[in-house]
C-alpha cells in the first residue's frame, strides 16, 4: 500500500467559496436569529463536509484498476466508449460508480498511465443514476495507456445538481493510481472503460472507496461468467 504523493488537504479547493459565503450569511443572519443561527450553521458545516478531501492508501500494482471515485457500483455492462475518444466502436466493459452529496467528491486516477487524451463535452444535466447520463450528460472524458500499453479511459459525469467540473489533468502528463486529479460537485457519476477481457473485482451495489476499492485487475485472466448482483448477509 502506498500513500499519496501529493500533499492531502482536509477541504478541497474548490469549497473555499463555498464554506466562506455561507459563513458570512450565517453571520449576518445569526446575529437576528438565535433559529437562523443554527440553520445556517449546519449548512455551512454541511458545505465543508461535502467538499472533504481525506487521506487513503492505495493498492499497489500497475495492473490494478482503482476506483475514481466513492460511491456505489450502480451497473457492470458492454458499452462503446465516449465517442469524443475516438477509440473505435468496440464495446468495452464500463463501471459506472453513483456518487450522492454524501459521498466524497473529490476524483482520483483508477490507474498508473500516461494521459493520451482530455476531452469535455457540453451536454444536459440529466439525473446522474440514469444510465442515458453516459451519453448525454456534460461529461469530462480522459483517455490513459498503461505501462503494459493498455488503453482505459475514464469519464466524470455531472448530474442533476452538479454544474461544475474540475479536471487538473493535462496531455502526456505521467500519473499515479490514487492521485487526486479532480472534483464533480454535488451528485454525479464517474465511469471507467475498460477491455472486455478484463477480470472485474466488484459488484453493483458495492460501496467504493475512491483511491482504495480495486475494481479490476488487468493482468487477471478473464473467468467465467459471475452474477454482478451481491446480496446482504
Amino acid at each position: 500500500m502506498k500513500p499519496y504523493s501529493d500533499i492531502a488537504k482536509v477541504i478541497h479547493k474548490e469549497g473555499y467559496i463555498f464554506i466562506i459565503i455561507a459563513a458570512i450569511i450565517t453571520f449576518i443572519l445569526g446575529s437576528f436569529s438565535t433559529n437562523l443561527l443554527w440553520i445556517c450553521g449546519i449548512c455551512t458545516a454541511w458545505c465543508a463536509y461535502f467538499f472533504r478531501n481525506p487521506e487513503r492508501m492505495t493498492p499497489e500494482g500497475d495492473n490494478l484498476v482503482i476506483s475514481g471515485a466513492d460511491g456505489v457500483v450502480q451497473n457492470i455492462i458492454e458499452s462503446i466508449p465516449p465517442a469524443e475518444l475516438n477509440m473505435g466502436s468496440d464495446p468495452m466493459i464500463r463501471v459506472s460508480v453513483f456518487l450522492n452529496v454524501f459521498n466524497v467528491h473529490v476524483n482520483r486516477i483508477p490507474v498508473t498511465g500516461k494521459i493520451l487524451s482530455l476531452k469535455y463535452f457540453p451536454g444536459k444535466f440529466v439525473n446522474a443514476s440514469l444510465d442515458k447520463a453516459s451519453v448525454h450528460n456534460e461529461r469530462q472524458s480522459v483517455l490513459i495507456e498503461t505501462k503494459n500499453k493498455t488503453k482505459v479511459a475514464f469519464v466524470q459525469i455531472a448530474g442533476l445538481i452538479a454544474r461544475r467540473i474540475v479536471c487538473d489533468l493535462e496531455e502526456d502528463q505521467e500519473v499515479l493510481s490514487g492521485q487526486r486529479y479532480g472534483i464533480i460537485r454535488f451528485g454525479s457519476r464517474m465511469d471507467v472503460y475498460l477491455p472486455l477481457n478484463t477480470t472485474i473485482e466488484v459488484a453493483i451495489g458495492q460501496t467504493c472507496l475512491g483511491g482504495e476499492t480495486i475494481i479490476a485487475d488487468l493482468d487477471k485472466p478473464k473467468s467465467e461468467e459471475r452474477d454482478f448482483v451481491r446480496r446482504s448477509i
